[in-house]
C-alpha cells in the first residue's frame, strides 16, 4: 500500500511539474514573441520613414500622433489586464501583440537618438537587460522567500516613474543631469525587482487557477507583465548609456 501511495504521489508530482513547465514555456514564448514584434515594429518605423510622423518639427517636440499611440498603448495594457479572464486566450494574445507594436513605434525616437549617438549602445542595452531579466526571473522562480511584501513598494515606484515621465513631457529639462541618471537607475532596479516578483506570483498562481482556459489566460497576463518589465529595463538602460 505504501509503495502504491508513493507511486501515485510521484506520478502526481511529475504531472504538476510537467504542467508548470508547459505553462512557463507558453509565457516565455508569448513574451519573447512580443519582444520580437516590438523590434520589427521599431525597425519598420525607422527605416520605413514613419519616424517623421512622430515629431512636431514646428515645436521641436513630439507630434499628436505620438501621444495618441503612447497613451493608447497604456490604456490598452490596463484594459487588457483588467479584462484578460473574460476573453479568449487567442484574443488576449493578439492584444498583447498589438500592444507590442505600439511600444515598438513609440520607442523609435529613443532608438533613433541611440543610432545617431552610439549605435552599439542598443545591443549593449539589450544584452544587459536580457541578462538581468534572466537572473531575476530565475531568482523569483527558485527562491523560497516570500516576495509579496515588495508589491506595494514596487507599485509606488512604478507610479512615481510614470508621473516623472508625464512631467518630462512638459519640462523635458527635468530629466537632465544627475536627476535623470538617478531616474534611469531607479527604473532599471524597479523593473528588475518586478521581474522576480511577477515570476514568483505566476508560479504560485498556477496551483490556484482552475481549468486549462484560465491557465492559458493567466499565461498571456504573465507574458504581458514580464514583457513590460523587460522593455522598461531596456529603455532605461538605453537612456542611461546615451546620457551626456
Amino acid at each position: 500500500m505504501a509503495t502504491r501511495k508513493s507511486v501515485i504521489k510521484d506520478t502526481t508530482a511529475r504531472t504538476v511539474t510537467s504542467g508548470i513547465d508547459l505553462y512557463l514555456k507558453r509565457i516565455f514564448a508569448l513574451m519573447f514573441g512580443a519582444v520580437g514584434v516590438t523590434a520589427l515594429a521599431a525597425y519598420m518605423t525607422i527605416w520605413g520613414g514613419g519616424l517623421q510622423y512622430l515629431f512636431n518639427f514646428h515645436t521641436g517636440g513630439m507630434s499628436a500622433l505620438y501621444y495618441i499611440l503612447l497613451f493608447g498603448g497604456l490604456a490598452l495594457s490596463i484594459w487588457a489586464q483588467v479584462r484578460v479572464f473574460s476573453m479568449k486566450p487567442m484574443t488576449a494574445g493578439l492584444l498583447l501583440m498589438l500592444y507590442a507594436v505600439l511600444i515598438g513605434v513609440t520607442m523609435t525616437p529613443l532608438i533613433a537618438v541611440a543610432l545617431s549617438v552610439n549605435p552599439a549602445s542598443i545591443l549593449m542595452a539589450f544584452i544587459v537587460a536580457a541578462l538581468m531579466f534572466a537572473c531575476m526571473a530565475m531568482f523569483g522562480y527558485k527562491t523560497i522567500k516570500d516576495l509579496s511584501f515588495m508589491g506595494i513598494f514596487l507599485m509606488m515606484g512604478m507610479i512615481g516613474l510614470i508621473i516623472i515621465g508625464l512631467l518630462s513631457f512638459i519640462w523635458p529639462a527635468m530629466l537632465g543631469g544627475t536627476f535623470g541618471t538617478i531616474v534611469c537607475f531607479a527604473g532599471v532596479l524597479i523593473f528588475a525587482l518586478f521581474t522576480a516578483y511577477d515570476m514568483q506570483n505566476l508560479k504560485r498562481a498556477y496551483a490556484y487557477v482552475g481549468d486549462g482556459m484560465q491557465k492559458n489566460q493567466l499565461a498571456v497576463l504573465g507574458a504581458l507583465h514580464l514583457y513590460i518589465s523587460f522593455i522598461a529595463m531596456f529603455q532605461y538602460l538605453l537612456s542611461l548609456f546615451n546620457r551626456d
